[in-house]
């Protein structure tokens, strides 16, 4: 089954559909349906700022859509930069780790905890449509680790595996992630309303 991702973003992309080739499922961007599309995300949580993205995308296109509505949430930032880490500083997603990391200056290690946070939104047609929320543990570095994966992967270390997303091998972090299990579960909830 196909289903158009409602994002520009490359590396959430190329990292949902080796997620979903795995479990049977194609994905394609609004880009190659020369869909030029970037809702207003006004929403108070994930679950909101996902479906309006996914519904915007459906009411465009008319096809099975998805969108992925993620972020950061830091215990002690009582939650941010949460909803608004894509926009939590101007520039590149460098400025805004750096910017997480000055804000967490001082801040022993004791007290880094921190979560990544997804939401996939999926919208079958007019009448249907469904959220499915996960998250993975973590701590917050008080430097840089890895050159791989993007936004706050460097500074974001798993201690179960002892190494941050971004030095993780991609076939390991696309089974742990907060977006793995997001659409693991977006798999099992499709499985409910239809077969495939």
């Amino acid at each position: 089954m196909r289903f158009v991702l409602a994002s520009k973003n490359k590396h959430k992309l190329m990292e949902m559909r080796a997620i979903l080739s795995q479990i049977g499922l194609e994905l394609i961007s609004q880009d190659e349906l020369s869909v030029d599309l970037t809702p207003d995300e006004n929403g108070s949580t994930f679950e909101e700022n996902a479906l309006i993205k996914a519904k915007a995308l459906f009411k465009e296109t008319g096809l099975p859509c998805i969108a992925d509505d993620s972020g950061l949430e830091v215990d002690f930032l009582g939650g941010a930069p949460g909803i608004h880490s894509a926009r939590y500083a101007e520039g590149s997603d460098h400025d805004r780790v750096l910017k997480l990391l000055n804000a967490l200056s001082g801040v022993p290690d004791g007290k880094r905890q921190a979560r990544f946070v997804s939401v996939i939104a999926c919208v079958l047609d007019e009448k249907t449509s469904f959220t499915c929320r996960r998250e993975c543990s973590g701590t917050i570095l008080k430097e840089i680790k890895g050159e791989a994966g993007f936004g706050y992967d460097p500074i974001f270390f798993v201690p179960e595996y002892n190494m941050t997303f971004a030095e993780m091998p991609a076939d390991i972090k696309n089974q742990i992630s907060h977006r793995a299990k997001a659409l693991l579960s977006f798999k099992e909830e499709l499985k409910k309303i239809m077969s495939f």
